[in-house]
């Protein structure tokens, strides 16, 4: 798995980097904790540049989250909370789920977005509750981009400053990633199943 995502990142540069980003916002299938170090990686290498790195992931990061803010803001509470209920299970989110998110928005208002940017739980769900409630769109695009930016530098930071153990964290990161991307798809089907099986209950309830 590391040799396949620096392969592709390497291969597709800064627009890999933007894409991949943008679909760990939209449906998670790897972690924003996994892609942006191994662009750092390459940083290191001079394969790619720091900044460029942290633009790019930047860039895809906040095109994700700005789909769900769009689509919240189009469709209102009552039709998000209903698509989740019937449909929730395939992008593993639940009512249950936007509940927290918007607690949180509630207890932090318009800087939920800056802290919920460098949350894992909460970091795609928080462009939800902010597109349900009045905060307009400059406002909400400037606390995502610096939250996120803020995020991606610290993980580009990362991989960058372990560049030098570059062969050492790549012996130990291939197993250990396969592992967390298995655990993950694992944790993806239960979830679709349990959500599945749930479902059909209160059907027949």
């Amino acid at each position: 798995m590391f040799d396949w995502i620096t392969g592709l990142l390497d291969a597709a540069g800064y627009l890999g980097v933007a894409f991949l980003m943008f679909a760990e916002n939209v449906f998670p299938p790897i972690p924003s904790e996994l892609i942006m170090p191994l662009a750092g990686f390459l940083a290191y290498q001079d394969q790619l540049n720091f900044v460029g790195v942290v633009i790019a992931g930047s860039i895809g990061s906040l095109a994700g989250t700005y789909l769900y803010y769009i689509i919240a803001r189009k469709i209102g509470h009552d039709r998000v909370r209903r698509l989740l209920e019937k449909h929730g299970r395939w992008l593993t989110m639940s009512p249950e789920d936007l509940d927290r998110a918007s607690d949180w928005f509630d207890r932090h208002g318009n800087l939920a977005v800056l802290m919920g940017r460098m949350v894992p739980a909460i970091r795609t769900l928080i462009s939800v509750p902010a597109g349900l409630t009045p905060m307009h769109h400059l406002p909400f695009l400037a606390f995502s981009l610096a939250g996120t930016v803020i995020w991606n530098t610290l993980l580009t930071g990362l991989g960058y400053a372990l560049g030098s153990q570059y062969d050492l964290v790549a012996d130990y990161m291939n197993p250990v990633s396969n592992v967390v991307i298995g655990a993950l798809v694992l944790t993806y089907i239960y979830r679709v199943i349990r959500k599945k099986g749930g479902s059909a209950q209160d059907a027949t309830g």
